[in-house]
């Protein structure tokens, strides 16, 4: 591993060296980022997953870097232009950029004004006017006049020296380093509305004649910008002031006022415009773009990771409804594994006969199946079925709980739903879904492509590799944190445990249904083509209730069981004893088994599994319910506070089910009495709050809300105090509609408006 690389990392990250060089030689024994943070603790000074994942990421961007480096030198090799200087040139950069900077004037390209100009044999010209202050150029460029070469006047010998002089400067590394720096820290993006498509784009009027600083243009924006303009109705345009670009560029090449350097004005004026100014746009397209991306995924994998941990109902017998209205409710009744039992379809808003058929259907089952809960999807009839099913006047232990169903139309018609039921319609398949997601929202949701959820903001005009590679790692980090039932465990649910994959996960499921359930966690090593790294990566998240042995059911991993074997002989106690009484633990000496091996950090993970083996990490599930009576947008007024469920976090605000088809937008300045830099230091996915209602729009459907003045923070929320202090933000915003004058933070519906 290159030392240099090492450092750089532990500067980036603020960590030790030893720390980076640690995970880093664990990353490349194959181990993973769950299984590092967990039972690596020792070697890596107890680094957490987002610094591990980071030390990973910088590593494989690094060696990207070397990679295009080595093809560099081998082009530059191979053209003969390869000195020792530029070598170590070469091999000093760190950065992507400054590599392709010095790499420019020397890559192969397709003809340009420049290269005929040297085709002609106006080189010599243009580096004398380059260079040279006391000349005439209109004498030096007498003899390149030349008919055969087309050259046909002193003009043109000078306009072609001039083409040549254009390429020098903009491929100059110290001036794309400037001019980058300008772009980035002053540029601003300029967005105007595309003449005759001012009625079709209405979306996006907000943008119709918009600028805003580059450096400070959140997320949301830019990615709105550019999506307006793919879509045709809009165009974008990145630039700072010309007067400040050209002036660094006469700084450095247009000294004093000689005839030549009127010259080098001229191609200074000629290569801003016509060539540095497009190379710094679009690179500033591409990092903003970058940034946008970055920003957006990072908030798409937070909200994810909040949805994929909501609380569990457990195991449980569950009548779950997909709601609907002309084609009826499909029901099915799933066992506490969630295996289906019975369907039905009900229809209790078509007509009183209808509705009193559905009622004693409904009735019926939830008797014959001992039903302990209800799953109403959240779509189209969802509140009205939640209403009906409130009619029914149901034993109280029968809880109805709302169900977020997106999402679930994407799993009914997928492969992994046709497999685990070839014989069910979509309809059937879907109300499945959403009766296992209140049983466990994890292992149901595993089954859903993540970008199909829901959550989020622009998720289709991101780096789709980029949200994958992250999406994939919140999926891995929630399975793992919580664990997994081995034995029942569906295959998709398997593929993110550590280790594991695909394949494997495939392999386990069929062993288990060909040799039945898994007696204990060293049996899983029976399954063809899991290897010790595979059981070693995985064991330690796969869980075995009742097997054979108590530890196969806890987070202790198998490498450690000698540990409590020994815990348990010092205490004269067996290992359940041990499990069972708190005062045996109290009565341990972590001193006496730390090895070289294993340290403090492993000894406190170990005790604290015996205390409570394989605990969920989710918080326990807690009922909820709508505003009676509110349950259309007509039945909301300004002024109201209703109780509503935060269904998705953007970096503009937070969107809250509060019951009408229709979520409200609390945007991010409306959030709290106090600045709020992100919505995520507020709210959850999931979360229950209370909002006020500012203003309905009926005829685009769009309801506007407040959690100021405490009125919405949920409980114990941190920032409930904080909300009492006074706004620090200055008057003015970001950026505003040069139009309107509006400030976009204080526009409830923004053009990024959810779509």
């Amino acid at each position: 591993m290159n030392n240099e690389y090492i450092e750089k990392i532990a500067g980036e990250l603020h960590l030790e060296s030893w720390q980076v060089r640690a995970t880093a030689d664990l990353l490349g024994e194959g181990s993973t980022v769950p299984f590092i943070a967990r039972y690596r603790k020792e070697a890596t000074g107890s680094i957490d997953e987002v610094a591990i994942a980071g030390i990973r990421d910088r590593l494989a961007r690094l060696a990207d870097l070397d990679k295009r480096r080595n093809v560099i030198l081998k082009s530059l090799q191979d053209q003969g232009k390869l000195t020792d200087e530029l070598k170590k040139e070469i091999e000093s950069v760190d950065t992507l950029t400054v590599l392709e900077d010095i790499y420019l004037p020397f890559r192969p390209k397709r003809r340009t004004r420049a290269t005929i100009a040297k085709e002609k044999g106006l080189e010599p010209l243009a580096l004398t006017i380059f260079n040279e202050e006391d000349i005439d150029p209109l004498k030096e460029a007498i003899p390149f006049v030349d008919h055969e070469k087309g050259v046909e006047s002193i003009e043109d010998a000078l306009s072609g020296a001039r083409d040549i002089m254009c390429e020098w400067i903009s491929e100059d590394p110290d001036v794309r380093a400037r001019m980058r720096s300008l772009f980035a820290e002053k540029g601003l993006f300029i967005s105007k509305k595309i003449e005759d498509k001012e009625t079709e784009g209405q979306k996006y009027r907000d943008y119709f004649d918009w600028q805003e600083p580059v450096a400070s243009a959140p997320s949301h924006r830019i990615l709105a910008m550019r999506r307006g303009e793919k879509e045709g109705f809009l165009s974008l345009h990145i630039a700072p002031q010309e007067e400040e670009a050209i002036s660094i560029l006469k700084r450095k090449f247009v000294r004093g006022n000689s005839p030549a350097s009127e010259q080098r004005e001229m191609a200074v004026n000629d290569s801003y415009k016509r060539l540095i100014s497009h190379a710094m746009e679009t690179e500033i397209r591409i990092e903003t773009k970058k940034r946008a991306d970055s920003d957006a995924i990072k908030i798409f994998s937070d909200n994810l990771k909040q949805l994929l941990l909501a609380p569990p109902l457990g195991q449980k017998t569950v009548l779950a409804i997909d709601p609907g209205f002309r084609t009826g409710c499909k029901v099915v009744c799933l066992d506490p594994q969630g295996k289906l039992l019975h369907h039905d379809t009900i229809f209790p808003t078509l007509s009183e006969k209808d509705k009193i058929q559905a009622a004693a259907t409904v009735r019926d089952l939830c008797d014959k199946f001992g039903v302990d809960a209800i799953a109403i999807g959240n779509g189209t009839g969802g509140r009205e079925t939640e209403i009906f099913i409130q009619s029914l006047s149901l034993p109280a232990g029968i809880r109805s709980v709302m169900v977020n169903e997106s999402g679930a139309s994407i799993y009914s018609a997928s492969e992994v739903a046709r497999e685990e039921f070839p014989d069910q319609d979509v309809t059937v398949r879907g109300a499945v879904s959403i009766g296992r997601r209140l049983m466990d929202p994890l292992a149901e949701l595993v089954k859903v492509e993540a970008k199909s959820i829901g959550v989020g903001q622009y998720q289709h005009d991101v780096d789709q590799k980029a949200l994958k590679a992250s999406l994939d790692d919140v999926v891995m980090s929630c399975v793992n944190a919580v664990g997994v039932e081995v034995n029942t465990a569906s295959r998709q649910l398997l593929t993110y445990v550590s280790g594991l994959g695909p394949q494997l996960a495939k392999n386990i499921v069929d062993y288990r249904n060909e040799h039945g359930p898994f007696a204990s966690r060293k049996s899983l090593k029976k399954v063809p083509r899991l290897g010790d790294k595979s059981f070693e990566q995985a064991a330690g998240f796969l869980r075995i209730s009742g097997g054979e042995n108590l530890l196969d059911g806890s987070a202790v991993h198998p490498e450690s069981y000698s540990i409590v074997k020994a815990m348990a002989k010092d205490m004269g106690c067996s290992i359940k004893e041990l499990m069972m009484e708190a005062t045996l633990r109290k009565k341990i000496k972590k001193d006496d088994y730390v090895t070289k091996d294993v340290g403090i950090p492993t000894i406190n993970d170990i005790l604290s599994e015996l205390d409570k083996p394989g605990r969920d990490p989710r918080k326990e599930f807690e009922s909820f319910a709508f505003a009676d009576g509110v349950e259309k947008i007509g039945d909301v007024t300004p002024g109201m506070k209703l109780p509503g469920i935060v269904t998705n976090i953007t970096a503009f605000g937070v969107f809250v089910d509060i019951g009408v088809h229709q979520d409200g937008l609390v945007h991010i300045s409306q959030l709290a009495d106090r600045f709020v830099k992100n919505p995520h230091e507020i709210v959850k996915v999931n979360e229950k709050v209370l909002v006020q209602i500012l203003e309905v729009d009926h005829e685009r459907k769009r309801i506007s809300l407040s959690m100021k003045k405490g009125a919405g923070l949920p409980v114990n929320n941190p920032g409930a105090e904080e909300g009492k202090k006074k706004d620090p933000r200055k008057k003015g915003g970001p950026g505003k509609n040069k139009k309107t004058g509006r400030e976009m933070f204080n526009n409830p519906f923004a053009a990024a408006f959810k779509k």
